[in-house]
Parts: C-alpha cells; sequence; structure tokens
C-alpha cells in the first residue's frame, strides 16, 4: 500500500513531491519498508565481526565491533530511492559518518573510487566524491530503532543522493581505488553509478 489510501490523492501528492524535486522520475511513495537483497541473511557474531579499509589509503584500518562503535555517532535525515520503483522519505539515520572513517584512513591524492565490500562477498562501487556528501553514513539505527537484521543489521552504508543498492546492507569493509570496476549488481546489468533522478537503473539506460 502506498502513502495515501485515496488514489486520485496519491497520485496528486506524487506530483507535489516531483515538482518539489523529492520525487524522482518512475518512483511511488511508500510508508512501507519492502525488504530486498542478495543471498541469506548473515549471522552477526560481534566477536568475529570486524570493519576494514583498505586499498590507496595511507593509513590501513582495522576496527573491531566494540572499536566501530565507540566512534562518534551522527544521524541524518535523507529520503531513500530504491530502483525498483518505490521511494520512502524522511528516514531517520543513526550511526558512523563516512567523513569520520576517511579522516582516520587519509585516501591518496589518486583515489577516485571506493568499492564497498560486504557479507557474502557482496560489492558495489561508489565514487568518492559521492561518498564524501555529508549526509552518508554507516548505520545501525533507523528512525529511533536497531535495524533489523534484514534491512542490514549490525551495520549498513547509506547513500541517499543513489539508488538504494549502493547503500550497501551487512558492509564490512572499503577498497580505496584510482580506476572504477563494477560491483555485484553492476556485473549483473546495472548501471554503474544508479542517479534516481535521471532514471539509471541498467546498463542501457
Amino acid at each position: 500500500m502506498g502513502l495515501f489510501d485515496n488514489n486520485d490523492e496519491r497520485k496528486r501528492k506524487q506530483e507535489e513531491m516531483r515538482n518539489s524535486g523529492r520525487l524522482p522520475p518512475g518512483q511511488s511513495l511508500t510508508l512501507k519498508w519492502p525488504v530486498l537483497h542478495e543471498g541469506p541473511i548473515p549471522k552477526f557474531d560481534p566477536q568475529q565481526w570486524d570493519f576494514f579499509c583498505a586499498g590507496l589509503v595511507e593509513l590501513p584500518l582495522r576496527l573491531s565491533y566494540a572499536d566501530f562503535m565507540e566512534l562518534p555517532r551522527v544521524k541524518i535525515t535523507a529520503d531513500f530511492h530504491c530502483v525498483t520503483h518505490w521511494s520512502k522519505f524522511d528516514n531517520l539515520w543513526e550511526g558512523v559518518s563516512f567523513a569520520e572513517i576517511v579522516k582516520r584512513v587519509r585516501p591518496k591524492p589518486e583515489v577516485r573510487y571506493v568499492m564497498v565490500e560486504a557479507e557474502h562477498s557482496y560489492t558495489a562501487n561508489v565514487p568518492l566524491k559521492d561518498l564524501q556528501d555529508p549526509d552518508v553514513l554507516f548505520a545501525w539505527k533507523h528512525n529511533e530503532e536497531n535495524l533489523a537484521p534484514e534491512h542490514g543489521w549490525p551495520l549498513r552504508l547509506v547513500v541517499p543522493k543513489l539508488y538504494a543498492w549502493k547503500s550497501v546492507k551487512w558492509v564490512r569493509g572499503l577498497e580505496f581505488r584510482k580506476y572504477d570496476r563494477p560491483g555485484f549488481w553492476e556485473r549483473n546489468g546495472y548501471h554503474m553509478y544508479g542517479n534516481p533522478w535521471q532514471e539509471q537503473r541498467f546498463d542501457t539506460d
């Protein structure tokens, strides 16, 4: 069910949101949060879990779960757009900003891209400049509650400006790179960038 029960009212509100610049083309509003992911939900062991940063950085990083949870926290409110045509507005995320990680690892000047790595060898490629937006974070809370396992617990990257497959669930680390390389969905026909406002869903878009 969409955000509004009355179909005419829903269409009117969606058009209003498009005109305001908040609802990308081809998207519909929803209150629900559909569950979509590749592979099974991984089991989480806080004693075994860690987070790494590697590649072209001055200071490679590996943090235990306890260490990661001691990092400074931020809260961000942002809209969320799925490639399967739904959008969820005004999500409140809590976690660690991408900027907090970057200042610890100091990417080398030639870095242009980041490969995000997650459980089950899942990957997604994102340009570094987009990850440096102030609303990008590694989240463990959504709307004041811990993320459910199916939504990425214990840690999910959130990149609001791109389609949600770039907001990687169950993230475990980052590889800083000079050159771009396709991640899991990009190798399987999705767009290399994924801009919702340009409907960059597939590699043919």
